[in-house]
């Protein structure tokens, strides 16, 4: 018996640690240098085909590495003080998953809202594919609906009120036939 690494099916490197442990740290650490706001070492963690899917209500056609830089530059100029945390982070073979919150403060023009001061807190969930240890594809949605609502822009009717205005919106429609 020695004390050497048992060789790992899921591990590309002779380190012993597992590609799905790396794959993680690297999801990780993409969040660290955007925090930092290190656009090289972030753009050193994608891959050179890297594609993004970002939610379509904020950009309904995929990203190359560009274009990903120019829509989270959106948010940094919203939010210049916007703060990424993993919350959670699960992976399996060479996918990622990770549970995001953003935290900042609403001091620069957004999606052409002009600044409203707020801060904001909201969640997102990131799923990345790696290829060679950089992410390929970059899937991420937002609770876009929390953040519009914390900037005052969405108000949710409570349980009381929805009935009348689907009530109100049913009688709009009879009065049209």
């Amino acid at each position: 018996m020695t004390n050497e690494p048992t060789p790992d099916a899921t591990s590309d490197k002779p380190s012993g640690v597992p590609r799905v442990e790396r794959n993680k740290a690297a999801s990780r650490r993409w969040i660290e240098v955007f925090n930092q706001r290190d656009d090289a070492a972030e753009a050193d963690v994608r891959a050179p085909d890297f594609v993004a899917y970002a939610p379509a209500s904020l950009e309904p056609d995929p990203l190359d590495s560009e274009a990903w830089t120019r829509f989270l530059s959106g948010f940094v100029a919203g939010f210049p003080d916007l703060r990424l945390t993993v919350e959670e982070c699960v992976g399996e073979g060479d996918l990622v998953a990770q549970m995001i919150r953003f935290e900042g403060t609403h001091t620069g023009d957004f999606q052409g809202l002009p600044p409203t001061h707020r801060r904001v807190t909201f969640s997102g969930l990131e799923l990345n594919r790696f290829v060679d240890g950089r992410v390929a594809e970059h899937w991420v949605q937002l609770d876009s609906l929390a953040l519009l609502k914390q900037l005052g822009l969405v108000v949710v009717p409570g349980p009381r009120l929805l009935p009348r205005i689907l009530a109100h919106q049913l009688t709009k429609l009879r009065k049209r036939r």
